[in-house]
């Protein structure tokens, strides 16, 4: 299992995308693994046969354990396995036979038994549930108590049985099969379901809108679309002229740009944007580094590489790490109005909605103007009513005062 982020202690395999006996290619995608922080196609480093698969579809697994062997060209077997200083998110190979992937050790319970050692994701989840993990019977290797095994008891109300007693199974759900539909939920959904309800958990979240007017942004668009995609080979959307503007205010109202610890809060001096990719299995947020510091261009390039390469799971572990703001265009579903929750550890999240043309009164005269709504969530411990009012009108201010001499090159 490669380690994929910095804080990442295990993760989950979602999907093999080969089988064993068949043959890999050098960087040819093998297994799909998903994190609390990214969902990744994970390349093999070298080409051979894949002879064994020693990790299942949804098994959760530390950072350095085997999850599969490659017999090469050079020796017969391979341990598909990262060494510690292979960079995420290769999986490294050894050329000579490697040994069978040794059971989890044991730690001693408290009663005197024995648990499987725990990682410390699902030590922390337990904890936060007030949960003995000890008294869970596990379901992943060897007996080992994973991430799922915990919400399953957190979910029943009630911690299963020691392991090593008899554990009377759980009451199956009551699902009508002619009206109804069980589906399972992937590992991606879990753990959007589990960030979500720990960021509202975590901070009292606040909201409010406001209306802006684009139609100068509107039509400078729809005349410069075909031509900037002829000269620039990428498309033009509205996004990157909110996210330059959002940037520059985030300069002007640092709070925005920060996070909350016990010993205070964190004034983010560099903007890492954090742009909300809707993806089949839910949602991820690649961020662009140092956003403020890009021309508009480069802006519009490296939001539409992010898109794309989200989409096509393709996305390496730096690409969502370090976020300070999050910017999400729900618009594009139609959305005139939405209340997002915040991405923790940040303080803020803005949404841009539809843009609608819709009569409004300009100079006491009714008039047919494009107008969009603009929604912030955000942490009230650090930020108030007032400073998130005064963030927005500075943005709404900028892009209805929107000229093409706005644009930072």
């Amino acid at each position: 299992m490669p380690q994929l982020g910095e804080s990442v202690t295990e993760g989950t395999v979602d999907k093999w995308l080969k089988h064993e006996g068949d043959f890999v290619k050098r960087d040819e995608p093998i297994v799909e693994v998903v994190t609390d922080k990214v969902n990744a196609e994970i390349p093999s480093p070298f080409e051979g046969k894949l002879v064994k698969i020693s990790v299942s579809e949804g098994e959760t697994v530390r950072v350095g354990s085997v999850i599969a062997q490659i017999e090469t060209a050079a020796g017969p077997a391979a341990a598909a396995a990262p060494a510690k200083e292979t960079p995420a998110p290769e999986v490294a190979a050894s050329r000579a036979p490697a040994p069978a992937a040794a059971p989890p050790t044991a730690d001693a319970a408290p009663d005197g038994g024995e648990h499987v050692r725990l990682s410390p994701a699902v030590r922390k989840l337990a904890a936060e549930h007030s949960l003995d993990p000890t008294s869970l019977r596990g379901s992943g290797l060897g007996g080992r108590v994973t991430r799922d095994d915990v919400l399953a008891a957190v979910g029943q109300g009630e911690a299963a049985a020691p392991a090593k007693a008899p554990v009377a199974a759980p009451a199956p759900s009551r699902v009508d099969g002619k009206r109804e539909e069980l589906v399972k939920l992937s590992v991606m959904r879990k753990s959007i379901a589990e960030h979500m309800v720990r960021s509202l958990a975590t901070s009292p979240h606040a909201w409010t809108l406001q209306e802006i007017d684009v139609t100068s942004l509107v039509r400078y668009r729809d005349a410069e679309k075909y031509t900037f995609k002829a000269r620039h080979g990428t498309a033009l959307t509205y996004l990157p002229f909110v996210a330059q503007i959002v940037t520059e205010q985030l300069k002007q109202f640092p709070w925005l740009n920060s996070s909350w610890t016990d010993e205070g809060v964190v004034l983010k001096h560099y903007i890492n944007l954090g742009i909300a990719v809707a993806i089949p299995d839910g949602l991820i947020v690649p961020v662009v580094k140092d956003a403020d510091s890009l021309g508009f261009t480069d802006l519009v390039r490296v939001m539409n590489d992010l898109v794309e390469r989200a989409r096509n799971k393709q996305l390496k572990p730096d690409d969502v790490a370090a976020g300070t703001f999050t910017l999400n265009n729900t618009g594009a579903t139609g959305s005139i109005a939405s209340q997002p929750i915040i991405n923790q550890p940040q303080a803020a999240i803005l949404t841009t909605e539809s843009i609608v043309k819709r009569a409004v009164v300009i100079d006491d005269a009714i008039a047919i103007h494009h107008m969009m709504n603009m929604c912030l969530s955000f942490d009230h411990r650090i930020i108030d009513g007032m400073m998130a009012g005064q963030f927005l009108g500075a943005i709404k201010k900028r892009l209805e005062e929107w000229t093409p001499g706005s644009i930072r090159l």
